[in-house]
């Protein structure tokens, strides 16, 4: 009885612990806000586009851009934070996410899970308050991010990258949605930007971390073919992603100009990986530069449109 006593004393006292660790931080870190951060760029982009080219005024439409914005961020929080319920298993054998609050026990399992599902319902919710068609793509994105991307392709084919490009496309789609569901052409050139461009973003951070994944079975492309392949694959999508972003001409000279250069300058970065001899400071700048081209050509976006 007594020896019953200490263990139930000893488990409270680490419950309370576990209680006092967590913060709001450990919610944001979850929700992987870097991530969210970078496509609310994209979702504005989307939003404030559509407004203008179908001429709604959003100063007179502030609750769209607050539901559209805000669901939307929580779409992706609920996605990021279902995604480390399902990876818990593999997190502690990774580097860069054996310190996440899913792994080092500041959450038990069902609360993460509870607050993915919380997450994602809100944040449906606020989108179809703009339009259904908003929170249609709001769902599709989540369902092929925790569902087929992480669930099914993450674990078993190096094809997971494209399907983490479908779900990492939607953001500018349902921003341009909330405002015009009947989704401009431009929307789907937006969705098409943010797909080509993700495939070369992500396959830079599989090279750079090529060996966790291989310990934690994860077979990412570099894993299974290679980094040759993957240099490949990688200059192969940048060169599409520069035609692509051009056929965006019409946003005026300015925008045409800096994407020319941007595209041009990523596919000369990629070219250099043939040559340079350290191939993980390749991928670093690589992943470097597709960060600053993502921001860099949002922004750029609506800037030419102010």
């Amino acid at each position: 009885m007594g020896a019953t006593n200490v263990i139930n004393s000893t488990n409270t006292s680490n419950s309370i612990q576990v209680s006092q660790q967590k913060s709001w931080k450990d919610y944001l870190t979850l929700a992987k806000m870097g991530i969210v951060t970078s496509n609310l760029i994209t979702t504005f982009a989307g939003l404030f586009l559509a407004a203008k080219y179908t001429g709604v005024s959003l100063s007179d439409n502030l609750h769209i851009v607050l539901f559209a914005l805000v669901g939307a961020a929580l779409v992706m929080a609920g996605g990021c934070t279902l995604n480390n319920f399902i990876d818990r298993d593999i997190d502690p054998i990774m580097e860069r996410t054996k310190e996440r609050p899913s792994v080092t026990g500041r959450f038990q399992p069902n609360q993460i899970l509870w607050v993915g599902i919380i997450q994602s319902a809100l944040g449906i919710l606020l989108l179809y308050l703009t339009t259904p068609v908003a929170g249609l793509i709001g769902i599709i994105g989540l369902l092929v991010y925790v569902v087929i991307y992480t669930m099914w392709l993450k674990r078993t084919h190096s094809l997971n990258t494209i399907a983490g490009s479908v779900s990492g496309a939607v953001p500018p789609l349902i921003g341009w949605a909330a405002v015009d569901p009947g989704l401009h052409t431009f929307a789907w050139v937006l969705f098409f930007i943010m797909f080509l461009w993700q495939p070369p973003h992500f396959l830079a951070l599989a090279m750079k971390r090529c060996e966790e994944y291989r310990a934690a079975g994860i077979p990412m492309l570099p894993v299974v073919a290679g980094f040759e392949i993957t240099k490949r694959q990688m200059v192969v999508y940048v060169a599409a992603l520069i035609p692509v972003s051009l056929m965006l001409y019409s946003f005026g000279m300015v925008y045409s100009i800096i994407a020319a250069i941007l595209g041009i300058g990523w596919l000369i970065l990629g070219f250099a990986g043939f040559k340079m001899k350290d191939d993980i400071k390749w991928a670093r700048l690589m992943f470097v530069y597709s960060l600053n081209y993502l921001t860099i050509i949002f922004v750029l976006m609506v800037i030419v449109h102010i």
